[in-house]
């Protein structure tokens, strides 16, 4: 069995997801960033980036969100979660889930996690960096809107992992001061995805843990 380890409200939402869609005998247990659990010994062992998601498999811990999607989708095929069959279209996934690993996750970090980037102290440049959240929040969504989302599924008519990752950062557009509504695909995406049974379980586990 599988053993994933996520925290609510964070990106671990798109491995949860997968493996809920997969249909894979996993288990679910959070992490409470409030108590700061992700920066205790014993989390610490199974990822020492103290930061989720973590999935521990009979092989070894697995982190990151970019590879653990990839993980699913190969690890259970019959679910269709990845073009595993087309290898341009399995590129373009992992293009669209990289750049939202590593641009759109980042922009979104700068209001909360400014301390990554400057020192601790710097106050001003951490509220510089927050003040930008909105605009680059907006700007990479823009992008998705005009180039990367084909609708009604990031591919197209072919539902990926792409769409899990999507739906999970586009969550948080609301709190960066961002009106979804201002990106008419992204907006019918999220209310596709709201409508998914997968999606209401996991969301409703999380809640209740």
């Amino acid at each position: 069995m599988l053993t994933l380890y996520y925290a609510p409200g964070t990106c671990a939402l798109a491995t949860h997801l997968a493996l809920e869609y997969s249909g894979a005998d996993y288990e679910a247990k959070r992490i409470d960033f409030k108590a700061e659990q992700q920066r205790q010994p014993e989390f610490l062992k199974i990822n020492p980036k103290g930061r989720v998601p973590a999935l521990v498999t009979d092989r070894g811990v697995l982190t990151e969100n970019t590879a653990l999607l990839q993980y699913i989708a190969q690890s259970f095929p019959a679910a269709q979660l990845a073009p595993l069959d087309d290898p341009f279209l399995m590129a373009k996934v992992n293009e669209f889930n990289g750049y939202l690993a590593s641009t759109v996750h980042v922009a979104h970090a700068h209001k909360g996690r400014g301390y990554r980037w400057v020192d601790a102290a710097d106050t001003a440049s951490q509220d510089a960096m927050k003040k930008k959240v909105t605009q680059n929040m907006a700007d990479c969504f823009t992008l998705i809107e005009e180039k990367y989302l084909k609708g009604p599924w990031v591919l197209g008519e072919r539902f990926s992992t792409a769409d899990l990752y999507l739906y999970t950062l586009a969550g948080w557009l609301e709190g960066d001061g961002v009106d979804v509504k201002r990106f008419p695909k992204v907006a019918d995406h999220m209310q596709r995805m709201d409508a998914q049974p997968q999606v209401r379980k996991v969301l409703a586990a999380q809640k209740a843990a």
